[in-house]
């Protein structure tokens, strides 16, 4: 018998643990999003996996390469507005290009 009851309060312990953590609840709103989903997904393991992941924070690598993904946005707009400006400066040292079949 204080068997049973140890293993009440170590399912206890962890029930609370889940609760307090947030667990229950977010679970509880995927199995509520999954019951009212009007078509039902092919495999509702997918559909839990899928509004798990949304909902989970992210992970510290991505974030990372979301920022030097931005960053080198701005590097490749800076890298064509270079560009553009040596090239316009390059049109003022070249003759035009109905000169050049004058000649």
């Amino acid at each position: 018998m204080a068997h049973y009851k140890a293993a009440d309060s170590k399912r206890e312990q962890f029930r609370r643990y889940l609760e307090k953590s947030g667990v229950l609840d977010t679970l509880t709103k995927v199995l509520v999003a999954l019951y009212e989903e009007p078509e039902k997904p092919n495999s509702a393991l997918d559909f839990l996996k899928h509004h798990l992941g949304a909902s989970a924070p992210e992970n510290p690598e991505i974030e990372a390469l979301r920022l030097e993904v931005a960053e080198m946005k701005e590097k490749y707009e800076a890298v064509l507005e270079e560009n553009k400006n040596l090239k316009t400066k390059l049109a003022q040292y070249e003759p035009p290009q109905e000169e050049k079949h004058d000649e």
